[in-house]
């Protein structure tokens, strides 16, 4: 599976119909967003449970300012409807896999 645009018309929507959905803010002019992205989706190839989408902020700026995103890139994982994850700066690969496993393991 590939990434998936998110915007302030499918917002809602994606979050109603999909338990777990990981939010990547980025903008085009960033340098950790453009060496985080190659992570960010090959983790979205690998993990068919989860819906993984991208915000370029420039594009939807009142989107990006109702998340209040202040840096780029900023992961937000929402589970059930609600944020369970927020922060921002790049993600390497072990740190992202090891965020999926302990967002998608059965709550005890």
């Amino acid at each position: 599976m590939a990434t998936h645009e998110l915007n302030a018309g499918n917002f809602e929507e994606t979050i109603k119909n999909h338990p777990l959905v990981f939010i990547d803010f980025w903008a085009t002019w960033c340098g950790p967003c453009r060496a985080f992205g190659p992570i960010y989706e090959a983790a979205s190839e690998s993990h068919d449970d989860i819906w993984f989408t991208k915000v370029d902020i420039d594009q939807e700026q009142g989107l990006a300012q109702a998340a209040g995103i202040q840096a780029v890139p900023t992961l937000i994982i929402i589970k059930n409807g609600e944020v369970v994850f927020k922060n921002a700066g790049a993600l390497r690969e072990s740190d992202l896999e090891e965020l999926i496993g302990k967002v998608t393991e059965p709550a005890a």
